[in-house]
This record gives C-alpha cells, structure tokens and sequence, in this order.
C-alpha cells in the first residue's frame, strides 16, 4: 500500500536557502507530488473559495466534473497528507482545508531565510 507523504515542517526544507541532503529532496518531491495534480488542486482551491470554507463530496463532483469515487480518492489523499480536515454528520463527511501544510510547501519554495527572516 503506497503511503501518502504528510506534508509538515519537517517534509519541506527550503532548497534555496541550502542544499537539500538526498532524504529531504525525497520528502519534499514527495509532498509536492500531493498537491501537483490537477485535480486536487483544483479541489483545495473550490473548498477554499466556499463561503464557510467546508464541502462535501457531493458538493465536488459536478463542478470537477469526475465521478464520486475519484473525487473521493482525491480527497483521501489530500486529507492522509495534512492539507484538508475532514469531518462526518450523520451520513456526509466535509472537507476543510487545514493551511498549515501549505504554508510548509509555500516556505520550501520560498528564498526567505526564516533565521534571519530576509530574502537569500
């Protein structure tokens, strides 16, 4: 069974501020394989753009255009890697996006040094 990366400070070094060891550069292409899918970015930005931030499912389908269980398989793997919370009323599991595992990869991608806080 393939194991989803966990994106977190810990996967997403930023490789412009030093050179990454072999382990990180497999974290963090790891964590960015999660994201660099259309699809579920597409869906992380159609969550994040709902009025209470939440959706479930059925919600996604139509304006995805792809059938339940894919958009189910997509929001799996966004939710075992950090980027959306999920929580289940009555029979609907709903999808939150938790921003913190964006912030990660947005600070591996970034030239800012955060010790001393200027660009590189």
């Amino acid at each position: 069974m393939k194991i989803i990366q966990q994106i977190d400070a810990g996967c997403c070094p930023s490789f412009v501020v030093a050179p990454l060891a072999q382990g990180e550069a497999e974290r963090l292409a790891a964590a960015l394989r999660v994201i660099a899918e259309p699809a579920r970015l597409r869906l992380v930005s159609l969550i994040a753009a709902r009025p209470d931030a939440e959706a479930c499912v059925c919600e996604l389908t139509v304006p995805l255009g792809l059938s339940q269980p894919t958009v189910s398989h997509h929001l799996k793997v966004l939710h075992e890697a950090g980027i959306l919370d999920r929580s289940k009323r009555g029979r609907w599991v709903y999808y939150r996006l938790n921003t913190a595992p964006l912030e990660a990869l947005r600070g591996a991608l970034s030239s800012r040094d955060p010790a001393r806080g200027a660009a590189v």
